[in-house]
């Protein structure tokens, strides 16, 4: 029997609806030949909404999303529309509300892809981001006070839990353990005297049940010069929300186009759907246009294939992508070349 998966669709702002339906597609393309089917109920969802009705998503936005089994994300943001608005009315309230506490972000340099970095060598560079999701610097504990006078101030605390710290250490040790069992963890514990030096005790308490993974940690600083200057020496690397969410488009950068780079937004206990984006924003400078490169929203479709159980499809997906900048032949203009989004995606399915 064929499996037919549930997902939503929120093409959001911007490029978002362009990059979505090559995605698609592509989708489309590896369900008959691996023998699952894929219907899709789209939202409108967005900054445009945001303006129109007072709300990025309904208040019955979570309950509509629920029984889905993943939600595939293009982009948020527009002028006009603040972007902690937008962020913290839609896709925060998504991450947090279903316990997508892993947001997993693979960096590769793929060959035919210049990359701003010399030493970054196709083949050599292949690692995982795991950032924490759902706490840490990005809480909602905070305020400001006497606001428009010279003694204004602003607080924002940080939130790191015993549950949250151990369960995303537990994800990214399992994750070194089924690749190359190297471990880097993010830290800042020389300067931030209380939630740093926390997070690496968890962490080394968590080491001790995977004696198969070598870790070590990095101060932030640190961390961040060599994510430049020796790329290819790690596997998988595990940082807080804030630093997480640093490092990974810095590692995209280095890996030569946030426009390719891809995210999952994971509960993995499957108690909820997850949600899978690309990396890039709505890039509003050329929405409209037909030029967005849509591989970060295909590869980001790839993660999504693996955690619904299809590892072939994806694999199909990520050999295509390696293919097609390997082959230089078709370019998206952030890429170098003159290809529309549709040509690129002709182009892509005829590789799979």
């Amino acid at each position: 029997m064929t499996t037919t998966h549930r997902i939503a669709l929120i093409p959001g702002d911007g490029i978002g609806a362009e990059v979505l339906p090559p995605a698609q597609q592509v989708l489309d393309v590896l369900g008959r030949r691996h023998g699952f089917s894929l219907s899709y109920t789209s939202y409108d969802w967005s900054c445009e909404r945001y303006l129109r009705e007072g709300a990025m998503m309904p208040t019955d936005g979570l309950d509509q999303l629920r029984d889905k089994d993943a939600i595939l994300l293009g982009a948020v943001g527009y002028p006009g529309v603040p972007d902690h608005v937008s962020l913290w009315g839609l896709l925060i309230p998504i991450r947090r509300s279903f316990r997508q506490y892993v947001n997993l972000r693979p960096i590769r340099v793929f060959e035919g892809v210049d990359t701003p970095v010399r030493g970054a060598r196709a083949g050599d560079v292949d690692f995982v981001v795991v950032r924490e999701n759902a706490e840490g610097e990005y809480s909602e504990i905070g305020g400001r006070l006497n606001q428009g006078t010279s003694e204004e101030l602003a607080v924002q605390e940080a939130v790191f839990t015993r549950a949250g710290v151990t369960r995303i250490a537990d994800y990214a040790f399992s994750l070194a353990a089924r690749r190359r069992g190297r471990l880097t963890s993010a830290t800042k514990s020389n300067g931030i005297i209380h939630t740093m030096p926390f997070w690496d005790e968890l962490i080394a308490e968590r080491a001790a049940g995977h004696p198969g993974v070598t870790w070590d940690q990095e101060h932030i600083d640190a961390l961040a010069a060599k994510f430049v200057l020796d790329p290819a020496r790690f596997d998988v690397v595990v940082a807080s929300n804030l630093f997480g969410d640093i490092l990974s488009d810095l590692a995209a950068a280095v890996a030569g186009s946030i426009g390719i780079a891809p995210s999952a937004n994971l509960n993995p206990e499957r108690d909820f759907p997850s949600m899978f984006e690309p990396v890039h924003g709505s890039a509003p400078d050329i929405a409209g246009q037909g030029i967005a490169n849509p591989l970060g929203a295909i590869w980001s479709a790839a993660l999504m294939l693996e955690h619904l159980g299809h590892a072939a499809a994806a694999q199909d997906i990520t050999d295509a992508i390696a293919s097609i900048l390997a082959k230089r032949d078709t370019r998206t203009r952030d890429l170098g070349g003159t290809a529309t989004t549709a040509e690129f995606t002709d182009r892509l399915i005829e590789l799979l």
